[in-house]
């Protein structure tokens, strides 16, 4: 990276600055990551020491269908030579190289226990055997007629590949998974038929789009299959790109157990998922009482996945019980798209579908040009001992008079025959058995074979279209070998959408239905009680805390929160702390601010309305169903200008309305003077010289105005009785009347401490 990377001479003392020390060592620790070890080529789709392992194992023969040898033999021969690094960081990738469920072609036929997809480790490298598969040959395939550039090895005692032949489409086909230093790419596997499609299709088309191929490459391919569920806009995106992700869930189906009862059995599950954390998940939620639509889950896999779900009763809908599973678990993963990969060699790039295929296309030309040339260059050096074999045969009794009488007979030979000196080595190297080998017809028949053999390369390399050709025949070989009606070549993932279902069914079906009771202390602690708690009198709290809201609801419920920054916040009860303790602060859930208090705090039921006011005394009738929301901000309803808060809220009940003031003024006027809006600031209800309102109620005529005192009596008065204070809104009011609270609190709003 630069001189300052080589240490000074022994003595000296450089001064450097620290910044450039640190960004020169950094970049080439970064440099070292991307380019050495975490992103795979474009060309191969290897990395590293994958390529190594590969190349180590053809140097050690252990071709398709040889003898299998020891794991730690190949380990050992890869590190000595090419990749000096762990052992156990070598064989982990050996080992993936090899696994059924995690590569969509393995490229190692590996013997013993290579580890499973419940997540168990492999034996030992002395314990298990490998070799390569025909995939790894493909890939391999060519290496020694000078196919690709070779470099020295980190010793300088041997040579290693650049990269490799590629004549199977591994990037795309296997995938690949790495983490850089600032950048990172994931490539799911996809189904090779479907690729080699698809590169047929570029060779045809030069400069066809990535959308174009989506017609041959469906999506994802997976080894352990599953089910895509993401919109074909969505995976068309992430292809163009060459960023996004895949929404994969389990494959699964009801069986059917008599007396109208049934179970799930799932036969697939999403890609690198451990099956054995998957149940214990399950297992963990069950217990947890998460799942409530759930009875039980057993693994009875062998072979093949087998996981059966069985529902907590036969009226449980599978698939919204499905659903809840797919929520919480990881039966439904999300597979990331970042084809971040090294263009040829040295240049990492974020490439879409086409441009990838494209980068895998212009390897196997170039490829082709390099055999294509090595081979030429192998018929010049034939065709040159072929003339020299034919001269020996016309003259073999002279060659042997030569030889056995000249100490020298090399320069004797080249001088008498005109022979070149590769000519002259050819015959004199030539075995004596092989004299009666020696006849014209075959060496004329040899020397035309090589010569038609020659013409139709020189035609090749010159023809650009007869390049394609050749490649084009090689996929469509590779597609055979590959296809559909193989048992390695069948797509195994298929495509389906998500049933659209309620999302508040499917979280009700999520949470056991328990009545709790919700309480809200003064200083703005949340929890829930077991049960329908009438009597608080013994619920503990904080020092300097008490009690200021609780109300009976039901686990699967929500609730309304209504604070003094005129915002609703909506919570589920599900999510809210149990009764041991004091429960948790109400702002963990809730975006609250710190000089923001809670006004009221009740079940939701919707279909109900609520006057909403201001300590201003500003206020409207806003229906249930419209404050209802979604995040931890709430829903601005009463709109406020500073110093202004929400002051009090009530259900609507009945036709008038009771306003009181600080200043003990209560005013009664009718409902219909009060707007609804869903949104807003209202209209003036009371009006204060100075300080502001204090409660609002609303009541029947018939019935009258109620309220009760803090020791919880019950006082009411009729219509007839309230005569003097009835009036307009807007009003000012008339001071309360006798026995009121003196807190100016109607005491028990249905929303508020009894709902």
């Amino acid at each position: 990276m630069g001189t300052r990377l080589i240490p000074p001479e022994k003595g000296t003392v450089e001064d450097v600055a620290l910044r450039e020390a640190l960004e020169e060592r950094y970049l080439a620790y970064a440099l070292s990551t991307i380019m050495n070890r975490a992103l795979p080529d474009a060309r191969d789709g290897l990395k590293p020491v994958h390529r190594r392992i590969l190349y180590g194992m053809r140097l050690l023969r252990l071709d398709p269908g040889a003898a299998f040898k020891k794991s730690a033999k190949v380990v050992g021969d890869v590190m000595g030579n090419f990749h000096p690094h762990g052992d156990q960081a070598i064989y982990d990738a050996l080992v993936r190289l090899s696994q059924d469920f995690a590569q969509r072609y393995p490229l190692i036929d590996g013997q013993g226990n290579f580890g499973n997809i419940d997540g168990d480790n492999p034996a030992a490298m002395r314990y298990t055997e490998a070799r390569l598969t025909e995939v790894a040959r493909l890939l391999i395939d060519g290496i020694d007629e000078d196919a690709v550039d070779f470099r020295p090895t980190y010793d300088g005692t041997g040579d290693e590949p650049v990269v490799l032949p590629g004549a199977f489409p591994n990037l795309l086909a296997n995938g690949s998974q790495g983490i850089a230093v600032g950048m990172a790419t994931s490539i799911p596997p996809h189904n090779a038929a479907e690729l080699c499609d698809a590169a047929l299709h570029l060779i045809d088309n030069r400069n066809a789009r990535g959308k174009t191929l989506l017609k041959y490459v469906k999506g994802p391919d997976f080894p352990t299959g599953g089910i895509i569920v993401d919109s074909p806009e969505a995976i068309a995106e992430a292809y163009v790109t060459g960023r996004g992700s895949f929404r994969v869930r389990a494959r699964w189906k009801t069986e059917e157990t008599g007396r109208g009862t049934y179970v799930v059995v799932i036969t697939e599950i999403p890609w690198l998922v451990q099956k054995s954390r998957l149940v214990e998940k399950l297992a963990d939620l069950i217990n947890e009482k998460k799942l409530p639509l759930v009875a039980d889950v057993r693994d009875e896999s062998a072979e093949d996945v087998r996981l059966v779900i069985e529902p907590r009763a036969r009226t449980v809908d599978a698939e919204l019980m499905m659903e809840s599973l797919f929520k919480l678990t990881e039966l439904e993963s999300r597979i990331p798209l970042n084809m971040n990969v090294l263009v040829k060699g040295r240049i990492p790039q974020v490439l879409g579908l086409a441009e990838v295929l494209r980068e895998w296309l212009d390897h196997r030309r170039e490829v082709l040009l390099r055999r294509s040339r090595h081979r030429l260059a192998g018929i010049a050096h034939r065709l040159e001992v072929l003339g020299g074999y034919l001269v020996a045969y016309l003259n073999l009794d002279k060659v042997i008079k030569i030889i056995r009488s000249e100490d020298e007979p090399k320069p004797l030979l080249i001088k008498t025959f005109k022979l070149t000196e590769v000519q002259a080595d050819a015959i004199l190297n030539m075995r004596l058995r092989n004299l009666r080998k020696l006849e014209e017809m075959e060496i004329r028949g040899e020397d035309k074979a090589l010569h038609e053999e020659q013409r139709k390369l020189k035609a090749l390399i010159d023809s650009e279209d007869q390049q394609w050709k050749t490649i084009a025949g090689q996929i469509k070989e590779l597609k055979e070998q590959f296809g559909p009606k193989t048992a390695l070549g069948r797509r195994r993932t298929g495509f389906g959408e998500a049933p659209a279902h309620d999302v508040a069914a499917i979280e009700e079906a999520m949470v056991v239905r328990e009545p709790v009771t919700v309480v809200v202390s003064e200083k703005g602690w949340i929890r829930t009680l077991r049960g329908h708690v009438a009597d608080l009198s013994g619920v503990a709290f904080k020092t300097d805390d008490a009690l200021k809201f609780a109300f009976p609801t039901e686990t699967t419920a929500k609730m309304l929160i209504f604070g003094s920054n005129g915002r609703f916040y909506t919570l589920d009860v599900a999510k809210l702390p149990g009764g041991r303790g004091h429960g948790e602060p109400l702002r963990l859930f809730i975006d609250l601010e710190q000089d923001a208090e809670v006004v009221a705090a009740f079940a939701y039921r919707g279909g109900r309305k609520f006057l909403v006011a201001s300590y201003q005394g500003n206020g409207f009738i806003v229906p249930e169903d419209e404050v209802l929301g979604t995040t931890r901000k709430g829903k601005q309803v009463l709109n406020l200008k500073a110093p202004d808060r929400a002051a009090a809220m009530t259900v609507v009940t009945g036709e008038l309305v009771a306003t009181i003031g600080e200043n003990r003024k209560l005013l009664i006027f009718g409902l219909d003077q009060v707007p609804e809006m869903s949104k807003g600031r209202g209209v003036r209800l009371q009006r204060y010289l100075e300080k502001g309102l204090s409660d609002v109620a609303t009541f029947e005529v018939e019935k009258g105005l109620t309220w009760v005192d803090t020791a919880g009596r019950s006082f009411a008065l009729s219509l007839k009785e309230l005569k003097e204070w009835r009036g307009d809104r807007a009003a000012a009011g008339r001071i309360r009347p006798d026995r009121f609270l003196t807190n100016n609190k109607f005491g028990a709003p249905p929303a508020g401490k009894g709902d």
